[in-house]
């Protein structure tokens, strides 16, 4: 990165159309430099985090770090302007406050080149690579275990005892793996790391490699990220090409290399024994444990897997020092942890934030409140297998103890945002028929485990429930948790037995009284006018999809309920609360 000249970093966003329009912005702006000879004065730089969303396509100055959101292609003489001084584009400029975040992760995010080693190692990186290399093998996984660094993947393993438990395995070759098969829906914390500083993640799985005696590392990463896999590749030939991989890295003894693999898009692929098979070449399915992977892994080696957060968190305590990361967090949770924050969330993306932090630091002081105005109902963490915890824990800490006990996960970094129009049956409902599609189907507690309770939720939802039902959702649940192979189907049930634990009373108004009160269960609403309330606007009738609405300003309206596909659309246009929804 030349700081002599100013860099405008246009970050990189995960929806087709805001990619389109970003990619547009970045090729008008690069032509419009060299039109104006000033592609050399100017440097412009893609990438994929700059802690800023939801604004349309935002560019990042430095020096300064001054933002602009809502860039449009007009907008650029202006941008390039104000770039160099010549004028102030305060119309466009985004006042931001990092509030209560901590970003070591995600520190390079945003302020260097992912594509430029040279940025990289500016930035202090390899520095840890270098220090690891003047220690023994066995000082490095001491300097691990003082930092508290717990396995960012979901399970909170230490991460220094699966280091400390290959390396002292006899057999060899020892093979280290990058998880970077991230299937949750909705997380984008993985990608964002492997997009914006690729190098973070090469240096620490060198140092994992060094440690543990490995020579071989791999990167297992979804085909869906065809940009990270890019970066990542070009990374390790930049990597190779001054030193630190390859032979005899960095003058010492240490030699190792990397390789890339795809993964076809399973989620049970993102469970350790899974993605071994997958490697392999064999199908995506989990094997019984013991053997650990330590153990027995890939190719019935020892194998430590890692996910991409976990391995992006080794360079900085090796550079700092493990007791400098341990400062950060809580004494059993070390550090920060990077969260996608999404839902009805007025500021969502990606945060970073320390250990400790309670939910309702990261709702409302960094996420802005609940973007509707209305009351929040619970916070998800954890993903697909994650539990939903009701607004009167808010004021928990985000730890890997503290939510095990509300009954979710930590998981990889999902958080989801509920207000009162979020219908419980319906949320785990949906969990459910995503696990019921991404069960390899290999053990008899997840396979059958996860339909039955789909079937159950179905009756549920669609007015066909017992009381009885739910006496079975928690015995079904339960068994999942002890017997099944794996954490898919360990976990599958979580969102069924929190939401039901919390929120009971909501499944007996479904079965008792046939009625969902946040109107998501179709089956079980009606919409109706009422005359008194009606102010006679026709703007229910103007929106309804499929003119199921009739009447005039004279007449008033009604709702015809055979033609009724009970989308809610006119009771989210009524503003005066005429249209009734139960």
């Amino acid at each position: 990165m030349n700081m002599q000249r100013p860099i405008v970093f246009i970050k990189d966003t995960g929806a087709t159309a805001k990619r389109d329009a970003t990619r547009e912005i970045y090729t008008s702006l690069l032509t419009l430099l060299t039109e104006r000879g000033l592609q050399d004065a100017i440097q412009v730089v893609r990438v994929a985090d700059i802690g800023v969303y939801d604004k349309g396509v935002v560019a990042k100055v430095l020096p300064g770090g001054k933002l602009y959101a809502n860039i449009t292609p007009a907008d650029l003489p202006e941008l390039v302007e104000a770039v160099l001084g010549a004028r102030d584009l305060a119309r466009l400029q985004l006042t931001t406050d990092p509030n209560k975040q901590a970003r070591l992760v995600l520190a390079n995010c945003g302020t260097i080149d992912p594509d430029s080693i040279d940025d990289y190692i500016a930035a202090g990186g390899y520095e840890g690579l270098r220090k690891a290399l003047t220690m023994s093998p066995e000082q490095v996984i001491e300097e691990m275990k003082a930092s508290g660094l717990r396995g960012r993947g979901g399970a909170g393993f230490p991460t220094w005892l699966k280091w400390q438990l290959t390396a002292r395995q006899q057999a060899t070759p020892r093979y280290v793996i990058c998880n970077g098969d991230e299937g949750d829906p909705g997380a984008y914390m993985d990608r964002s790391i492997l997009e914006g500083d690729p190098h973070a993640v090469l240096e620490g799985m060198l140092i994992g490699g060094y440690a543990m005696g490995s020579a071989h590392g791999i990167l297992y990463i979804r085909a869906e990220y065809p940009l990270a896999v890019t970066r990542m590749e070009k990374a390790i030939i930049q990597a190779r090409e001054r030193g630190f991989v390859g032979e005899r890295i960095l003058g010492s003894a240490f030699s190792f290399d990397f390789e890339v693999r795809l993964g076809a898009g399973a989620f049970v692929c993102g469970e350790e024994t899974s993605l071994i098979a997958s490697v392999e070449g064999k199908r995506g399915t989990p094997r019984p444990r013991p053997p650990f992977p330590s153990v027995k892994g890939l190719w019935g080696k020892p194998t430590t897997i890692n996910n991409v957060e976990t391995w992006a968190n080794v360079p900085f305590i090796l550079r700092r020092g493990g007791a400098a990361f341990a400062a950060v967090g809580t004494t059993q949770s070390a550090g920060t942890k990077v969260f996608a924050m999404t839902g009805m969330i007025r500021n969502s993306g990606l945060i970073e934030v320390p250990m400790g932090i309670s939910l309702r630091e990261i709702v409302y002081d960094i996420g802005g409140g609940v973007a509707s105005g209305k009351p929040l109902k619970a916070v998800q963490t954890g993903g697909p297998s994650g539990g939903v915890i009701p607004a009167r824990f808010l004021d928990s800490p985000v730890d890997y103890e503290n939510l095990g006990k509300l009954g979710s996960i930590m998981g990889s970094g999902g958080l989801i945002v509920m207000d009162e129009d979020n219908c419980m049956v319906d949320i785990a409902k949906f969990y459910l028929q995503f696990c019921v599609d991404e069960s390899c189907g290999k053990c008899a507690p997840c396979r059958i485990g996860t339909y039955q309770l789909l079937h159950y939720y179905t009756k549920i939802s669609e007015g066909r429930g017992e009381l009885a039902d739910l006496d079975k959702i928690r015995s079904i649940g339960q068994a999942m948790q002890k017997a099944s192979l794996c954490g898919l189907g360990q976990s599958a049930a979580n969102p069924a037995l929190s939401t039901l634990r919390y929120f009971e009373d909501e499944y007996k108004e479904h079965i008792v009284n046939k009625r969902c009160p946040a109107r998501k269960c179709k089956a079980l609403v009606t919409y109706t006018i009422l005359p008194d309330a009606c102010k006679r606007c026709s703007l229910c009738m103007k929106s309804c999809p499929v003119k199921a609405i009739s009447g005039d300003r004279t007449v008033g309206y009604t709702i015809n309920q055979e033609l009724c596909i009970k989308c809610g659309q006119c009771y989210n246009v009524c503003k005066f609360g005429a249209v009734k929804g139960a």
